[in-house]
């Protein structure tokens, strides 16, 4: 009953985890941004439509993928932060109340 949260949350994550494969197994859909759907929803329904401007410079397509990995790694490094902390905390409240 400790750690009952923990178990939880574990729990949860797995389902999470589980949900996504089967959903990414099942599908036979490509992964399409929103961006792209947005946009040829806007030509379909509007031809006439003239963006007020475009890009300078658009990144090639493994700098893309490049900047979206660093930012899940920088988004995993942030939770893992949280999360050690917490046990940190806890841990430390843990040797308080002994001494």
């Amino acid at each position: 009953m400790k750690f009952k949260i923990e178990y939880l949350l574990v729990i949860v994550l797995v389902l999470f985890a589980a949900t996504f494969v089967v959903a990414t197994l099942i599908s036979d859909s490509d992964f399409e941004g929103t961006d792209d759907i947005a946009n040829d929803l806007i030509f379909d329904r509007f031809p006439d439509f003239e963006p007020i401007f475009e890009p300078i410079w658009e990144l090639p397509e493994e700098t893309e993928g490049l900047l979206f990995a660093l930012q899940a790694a920088i988004g995993a490094l942030i939770i893992g932060l949280f999360f050690g902390y917490y046990y940190a905390m806890r841990k430390f409240k843990k040797e308080i109340g002994r001494a």
